[in-house]
């Protein structure tokens, strides 16, 4: 029966708080600290700790060690969380008018990099860059801010824009040369003061018209071309290009701020490295003319015309968004083919990432290399080659 106090009414009174021996308090410390103590152990031990001081610091060494237990976890989104919100929105109710799937890496990356960017302060904007590729097989890097790559990446995109007949970001600005570096040095020399964090509204108003306007040409698209001066890119490829650029870009401003940034989904990732596979031919046909190939000219019997198979090695990316490509070594029109392999190079999806945008020389890719040696430094020099400012 509960007590009952005659003074107060009857009303009953408060139990007594749980006793125990100081001893059996010390031997709770540690279910204490893993919070698996019962509320009235809980109450006992705390109260405990109020007046004992050799307790209280044990206590605490406890605590501080539970929680080296508990890894920190990121408070950035899931990459993919965005794409499976839009799916799940998009079966509920299809649009009138689809984003085209291969628009929509270049939709995910623009987005993760604007999240990134909205709670920069201005010393983030500030913030030392340094742009990185490779150049006749040599490294090159140009030391620009936070707000110069986003400058940067509005000039390159534009390039995507005038194809779609959109406004041209230099506007009257004259242009070096109609490549990415040429536009880029024009914008940055035009400018009365560096860029500052006015530049975001910009470029993300454009990459917003450029996945629009994408959207709207769909099938209509498969004629368009962008040029980049010295190339040039079917539309498609193109928009996956900038994918790609904007993601390594996003990673460089990450890395100058100190923040982690995690690579694309993986099927984004996929369609990413598809590309720079299929672009392997041309870059070697391209090296080859310019007299930086090493690769050997192949005998008069294996060479093969437009459409047949010829002599090719197989490229291996693994891990999350990789897959098998067997990539032809002598000409961009053969065919690569597992029946006239010559070697087999396999390299991580995200080195792989690393090593085609310029980020890591063709001697430090982590890469396994079976077959011809000569075969595999060329491709490994091809797909750095990729690599741009």
């Amino acid at each position: 029966m509960p007590r009952t106090s005659v003074e107060d009414g009857g009303r009953p009174l408060p139990e007594p708080g749980l006793v125990l021996e100081h001893r059996v308090l010390k031997s709770l410390l540690g279910a204490w600290a893993l919070t698996a103590c019962s509320p009235e152990e809980t109450a006992a031990v705390e109260e405990h700790l109020g007046s004992c001081g050799p307790c209280a610091d044990e206590a605490r060494r406890l605590r501080e060690a539970v929680g080296l237990l508990h890894t920190e976890e990121t408070l950035d989104l899931d990459p993919a969380l965005r794409t499976r919100v839009l799916e799940g929105c998009l079966d509920r109710r299809p649009p009138r008018i689809p984003v085209p799937e291969w628009a929509r890496p270049y939709d995910a990356e623009t987005a993760r990099l604007d999240a990134l960017l909205q709670d920069f302060g201005e010393a983030e904007w500030h913030a030392p860059v340094r742009l990185r590729w490779f150049e006749a097989d040599v490294p090159a890097s140009r030391r620009t801010t936070v707000a110069g790559v986003i400058a940067h990446l509005l000039t390159v995109d534009g390039l995507v824009g005038v194809a779609l007949g959109l406004e041209d970001p230099l506007g009257d600005i004259p242009s070096d040369a109609p490549t990415p570096a040429g536009r880029t040095e024009s914008y940055w020399r035009a400018a009365h003061f560096p860029p500052t964090r006015s530049i975001r509204r910009p470029w993300r108003e454009q990459s917003h018209n450029l996945i629009r306007t994408a959207s709207f040409a769909g099938g209509t698209s498969g004629d368009l071309t962008v040029r980049y001066g010295g190339f040039e890119l079917p539309l498609r490829d193109s928009m996956l290009d900038r994918a790609f650029e904007c993601w390594v870009h996003a990673d460089d401003i990450a890395e100058a701020v100190d923040y982690p940034y995690e690579p694309p989904a993986p099927r984004h990732l996929h369609q990413m490295l598809d590309l720079a596979a299929r672009m392997l031919p041309t870059v070697l046909a391209a090296r080859r003319r310019a007299g930086l190939s090493g690769l050997s000219a192949p005998p008069r019997r294996h060479l093969v015309p437009a459409g047949a198979p010829g002599r090719s090695i197989r490229l291996e990316i693994e891990g999350s968004g990789g897959g098998e490509w067997f990539v032809p070594l002598d000409s961009p029109g053969a065919l690569g083919s597992a029946d006239h392999e010559v070697a087999h190079v396999a390299l991580d999806g995200v080195e792989f990432c690393r090593l085609a945008a310029g980020h890591v020389s063709p001697e430090d890719a982590a890469a396994g290399q079976v077959g011809d040696r000569e075969a595999i430094r060329e491709v490994l020099l091809a797909a750095a080659s990729l690599s741009r400012m």
